[in-house]
């Protein structure tokens, strides 16, 4: 934990050296894609950083002045498995990236989706000392936190203040200068895989970058894609990737809850190339040119040509209904859909007041998903695209985008995490835990 605490501390001053320089990039590391943005901080803006604790979605202070996405290698799952193609695959799009902006990066803000995450809630507080409540007064609330035993080759990746209470005043957004006599203090905490984060350090040295940054995919397509009241009121995040689909949950402007599924549109991609005999490529094309997951009495009479290449004449003219296509792809996409849906009933998501869910990442832009969603997830679901920001190219603004784009908003304006703050190194003993939904549900 404290060399986590360290290393994350160190990131946080690398990033706030690289804003100071004026350019940073941000990589997004897929399973199918991997996407660098290259960020300019404009002027005086440049280090102003946003009072309070989590500012989120802001826009000023930086445009996007250099993007290139490139098609991911080495990545399962959301997870770096052949170190060698990854690092070949992030070369490529940095140095597109740094091409385009015609400027040379040093320093990246990360996001990865796998690392099998784990949401906890935590609880602390602290008697004031002289009433009126100081950084130290919080850095001590935060200290008296009960932290769990995340368990053997575990990390904690975020480590976010959720909400203050002082006396008997709950729902505060930052305490500092405020009067009363006891602050208490409810933290988010997520944790991943060490291994993952470890080969991810390692891939991005290895490309003679520094990181000064790392953040969940589920938690910044969340920033990116639930508008400014969903984030308030509470909703859901689905973000549908390649490798694996991200959930997360925000309410009062902050997460309280990230899982994954280890599914995503490679798997239906996978389950078209069994299906009708074809490589992946091909399953791939088909997918995103005639896929659906809803078909009507017209799609028994539209036909698809298969158009393989594989040498055998008549196996490569064969064609296909579209409704066959949708019989291969519809009960993968139900599999995922039902998989995140349990995991919310898990986190106690029926519990919120609102019950909006946004879909969104790549794998979102099946035709028909929406519907299909709704039977599944409840009836209030969207279709989300990231939050447009200044510079980004057209071919990077879909929802394949909203990580990156997140990533971005993440890289502007960070929520304080433990490691902002100087925490006393003496630590009191992990109580009873809660999951994250219902500890918010009870504390708010």
């Amino acid at each position: 934990m404290t060399d986590l605490y360290q290393s994350q501390r160190a990131m946080r001053h690398m990033r706030r050296a690289a804003m100071q320089r004026g350019v940073i990039a941000i990589l997004d590391v897929g399973t199918s894609k991997i996407a660098c943005l290259i960020l300019r901080f404009d002027g005086p803006e440049r280090l102003r950083e946003a009072d309070g604790f989590g500012p989120m979605a802001g826009q000023s202070g930086f445009r996007v002045i250099g993007a290139h996405a490139t098609r991911s290698r080495g990545v399962r799952f959301g997870e770096i498995a052949v170190m060698n193609e990854t690092e070949r695959a992030i070369r490529t799009a940095v140095q597109a990236a740094q091409k385009m902006a015609n400027v040379r990066v040093d320093h990246v803000i990360a996001c990865f989706s796998g690392g099998e995450p784990r949401s906890y809630g935590l609880a602390g507080e602290w008697e004031l000392q002289d009433q009126v409540v100081t950084e130290q007064d919080v850095a001590r609330a935060l200290a008296a936190c009960d932290v769990p035993q995340i368990g053997e080759g575990r990390e904690v990746l975020h480590a976010q203040p959720v909400n203050f209470a002082l006396d008997h005043r709950s729902g505060m957004g930052d305490p500092r200068g405020q009067i009363g006599n006891r602050l208490a203090c409810d933290l988010h905490l997520l944790s991943v895989e060490g291994s993952v984060v470890q080969n991810l350090l390692y891939c991005i040295k290895r490309c003679d970058l520094e990181l000064a940054g790392i953040a969940s995919s589920a938690y910044v397509s969340g920033i990116s894609s639930l508008v400014e009241d969903e984030q308030e009121l509470g909703a859901a995040c689905i973000d549908l990737g390649g490798g694996s689909t991200g959930i997360s949950i925000f309410i009062k402007k902050h997460m309280i809850y990230a899982d994954a599924v280890r599914m995503g549109g490679d798997h239906v991609t996978s389950d078209i190339s069994k299906g009708l005999q074809v490589p992946l490529q091909v399953a791939e094309r088909i997918k995103t040119r005639h896929g659906g997951v809803h078909a009507t009495g017209m799609d028994d009479r539209e036909m698809i040509e298969i158009g393989s290449d594989s040498g055998d004449w008549e196996k490569d003219r064969r064609t296909v209904s579209r409704t066959e296509l949708i019989g291969i792809m519809r009960p993968r996409v139900e599999e995922i859909l039902e998989e995140a849906r349990t995991r919310l009933d898990a986190a106690g998501f029926d519990h919120l007041q609102s019950q909006q869910i946004v879909l969104t990442g790549g794998a979102s832009q099946i035709p028909g998903l929406d519907m299909l969603a709704t039977r599944i997830l409840g009836q209030r679901v969207r279709l989300g695209r990231p939050l447009r920001v200044q510079g980004l190219p057209l071919a990077t603004s879909g929802a394949a985008f909203a990580g990156a784009v997140g990533l971005c908003l993440f890289a502007a304006h960070p929520q304080d995490e433990w490691w902002d703050f100087d925490i006393p190194s003496e630590r009191y003993p992990a109580r009873s835990l809660k999951r994250a939904i219902k500890w918010f549900r009870d504390n708010w």
